[in-house]
């Protein structure tokens, strides 16, 4: 191409004929077929195009699926290298940002961008300095919000994480203090027994007595309300029968720790009539005592669970990259999600357990369960069914995330990976969720992510190869 025909387009026109001189000398025009590819997502940025002929279509990858972003057949038009400008030398500069095909035949103008982008910053200094400052000015303002993003769903995880240690806690707390008491009335009770209302020789025998409470109430049935009212009526009615006093009140706990009246007749055979309620008394609190202690161990044994749960999800305690067990990873995030889990939403796993480890940024990949799963939860507005799924494909694992919502529309779902784009109210999602979740599984992880959505059934699906990436901080 001469000086002339490069005047002619657009982005050339106000050129001197120095400049002109050299993007001739420079540059060399190419054609391509109808139906081929121009350049490719993903692939080293190394040439700057200009349309001469024919038309063009631009097309991002987008949930495993190639989406038209737009199409051209204005001469002049521009695309490749676009970045090329840019004195910083960034992972997004280094790449093509979309994949271009030639839809029909088409003739181009093709400059090498590590040469064109330096004299272009010759050229217009100015106005390459404000169109870095704009892009690194985007670019931060993104890294801003994605970092807001993610303490955002932090703070609502600890806020449930704070509710879910609570209730345990809260329940130690009342059985030690219920346990204090009983042990103190046990002492009593233990008293009056030795005191000489029971002949010493059976005492023995009310202490291995006391052992077979304590076994029974390890293997005590679970009742149904109306078997537990039956038998704490037959129960109730034994005690007044052996002038038990306030055996109402009694029996319930005698009946929980899985005591009947065959068992009680054994042990008023083992002391006289008169000592017959202290023993009761003193076997009620050794039930009691113990039903106290297996609810502490139960709240102590949840909160250490809460808190190793919460250790995994956060991966403080572990290197960034490592080899992990994917289903581990899921479980500590559901954990997290504990109070946001209400009666009317059902969790469903669906684990292949055969699965191998995969090596992987445990933490992010953290991030990424925690994003899909709390927008299946808003698509649900709290009811409906989660399911969580993992199988093998080929050589990748594969995380499906599942919900029963209503749905993303046609006309949502090709813009649901752009950044700052949501659905939400203000003030509930900065956008930026499924956008960091797109980056950690594909530049990160060298996976995809693929999206399956109709009213009742939306689906997200995470591939991940189960062979180790090279670790690189390619940024979010």
């Amino acid at each position: 191409m001469n000086a002339d025909e490069l005047r002619g387009l657009f982005l050339f026109e106000h050129l001197d004929d120095g400049q002109l001189a050299w993007l001739v000398d420079h540059g060399q025009v190419e054609s391509r077929p109808a139906g081929t590819p121009v350049l490719t997502e993903g692939e080293p940025a190394t040439c700057f195009f200009l349309l001469l002929e024919g038309t063009v279509a631009l097309c991002r990858n987008v949930g495993g699926q190639r989406v038209e972003v737009s199409r051209s057949d204005q001469r002049g038009s521009y695309f490749g290298a676009t970045q090329a400008y840019l004195e910083a030398d960034t992972a997004d500069t280094r790449v093509y940002q979309m994949t271009v095909e030639s839809i029909t035949d088409t003739v181009m103008y093709q400059l090498p961008a590590d040469e064109f982008g330096p004299i272009i910053r010759q050229w217009f200094p100015m106005a390459m300095h404000l169109l870095e400052g704009l892009f690194f000015g985007m670019q931060n303002t993104q890294r801003a919000v994605g970092q807001r993003e993610r303490l955002l769903a932090l703070g609502s995880l600890s806020a449930g994480l704070t509710h879910e240690l609570n209730n345990p806690a809260a329940a130690a707390v009342r059985a030690t203090a219920a346990l204090r008491e009983r042990v103190a009335g046990m002492r009593h009770k233990l008293a009056m027994l030795a005191s000489g209302a029971i002949d010493p020789a059976t005492l023995p025998s009310l202490v291995k007595l006391q052992e077979n409470a304590v076994e029974q109430v390890a293997k005590a049935p679970k009742l149904g309300p109306m078997e537990a009212s039956d038998r704490e009526d037959e129960v109730s009615d034994w005690l007044d029968e052996h002038g038990v006093t306030s055996g109402w009140d009694l029996a319930p706990t005698l009946v929980a720790g899985g005591l009947d009246v065959e068992w009680l007749d054994r042990a008023a055979g083992l002391c006289s009539s008169t000592a017959t309620e202290a023993a009761v008394r003193w076997l009620g609190y050794t039930v009691e005592t113990e039903m106290l202690m297996n609810e502490i161990e139960d709240a102590t044994t949840r909160v250490s669970t809460l808190i190793n749960a919460a250790k995994q999800y956060s991966q403080m305690d572990r290197a960034p990259f490592q080899v992990v067990d994917v289903h581990d990873l899921l479980d500590s995030t559901l954990v997290m999600f504990g109070s946001k889990l209400r009666d009317d939403v059902r969790v469903v796993k669906d684990y292949d357990r055969a699965l191998p480890p995969l090596p992987a940024y445990a933490g992010e990949l953290n991030q990424v369960w925690t994003n899909l799963i709390d927008n299946a939860l808003s698509a649900m507005d709290g009811a409906g069914t989660l399911t969580v799924r993992t199988f093998r494909e080929d050589s990748s694992a594969v995380v499906e995330i599942g919900d029963t919502g209503t749905g993303i529309p046609p006309e949502v779902m090709r813009r649901i990976f752009e950044p700052f784009f949501t659905t939400k109210a203000v003030g509930e999602g900065t956008g930026l969720g499924l956008d960091i979740s797109w980056r950690i599984v594909v530049n990160k992880h060298h996976g995809d992510i693929r999206v399956e959505s109709a009213p009742g059934d939306t689906r997200f699906q995470v591939v991940l190869p189960l062979n180790a990436p090279v670790p690189a901080d390619t940024g979010q």
